[in-house]
């Protein structure tokens, strides 16, 4: 692997990553993370009670439209074409679990689109849920898996905290 810093110049200042003379290949990551959540949320949510409505189907609307605009929001990041983004949230014991696929066929990878879409899922958790649970922390953000360029596939080791 390259010891250079690919984001910077000669002179040490950041800079967008050339790309032009990549191949295009399949690019895939998924990134999860999950928000802490006290038990009444964690009742409103599974009564589907809160007062901006479902949680679930906001939080992956919102993942996937963060996906897409992750390049307007982090500065180095290439505007990519993506050809799929998948947003899951599932509700367990004290938590809610957002989950986010990403895939394009390009020449940078998707890892960012994919932690862009579950941190702005978990901030929208946060956001339906602060009338009744003001001390929600949004934890574990973390590319999980990625495919495809020339580092090759990436897969993270079983998170140790506790589910």
């Amino acid at each position: 692997m390259d010891s250079q810093l690919s984001h910077l110049d000669d002179s040490g200042h950041a800079r967008m990553v050339d790309v032009g003379s990549k191949d295009v290949t399949d690019r895939w990551a998924v990134a999860e993370g999950f928000v802490r959540i006290s038990q009444p949320l964690e009742d409103a949510i599974r009564e589907n009670a809160l007062a901006k409505g479902d949680l679930f189907s906001v939080a992956r609307l919102a993942g996937i439209q963060a996906a897409k605009r992750t390049a307007e929001l982090i500065p180095l990041c290439h505007p990519l074409g993506l050809d799929h983004v998948g947003v899951d949230a599932a509700l367990h014991p004290g938590r809610v679990e957002l989950r986010a696929s990403v895939r394009c066929r390009g020449r940078t990878g998707v890892e960012m689109e994919a932690l862009t879409a579950v941190a702005v899922a978990a901030l929208t958790v946060i956001d339906m849920g602060k009338a009744i649970d003001p001390e929600m922390v949004i934890q574990g953000v973390r590319v999980i898996e990625k495919r495809g360029g020339r580092r090759g596939d990436f897969h993270a080791a079983p998170r140790s905290d506790p589910k």
